[in-house]
């Protein structure tokens, strides 16, 4: 999924680049405030492209991860209902 992930934001940061280029190259040409409203919907699309590529998925098991400790490793074990014969690695 993070490759699904990466191309989504790398398409998204493409669309936004392209709208600042058409709207200050092409579009300012006819109307101003509409490229001064690409412009304004370009500024918004990069937060979104970060938030899409960080976000975690349903198949991201970063809880699961070992921490190194493994006292600690096998307390939460223990908390999650895990046996305690089965080693993570």
């Amino acid at each position: 999924m993070y490759a699904r992930r990466r191309h989504i934001y790398f398409a998204l940061m493409a669309f936004c680049i392209a709208m600042f280029v058409l709207a200050w190259g092409v579009v300012r040409l006819w109307s101003v405030p509409a490229a001064v409203g690409m412009c304004v919907v370009a500024m918004v699309i990069p937060p979104v492209a970060a938030i899409v590529a960080n976000r975690r998925g349903p198949e991201d098991r970063w809880w699961d991860d070992p921490s190194g400790d493994p006292q600690s490793d096998e307390w939460w074990d223990e908390l999650d209902g895990k046996k305690n014969g089965k080693k993570r690695r």
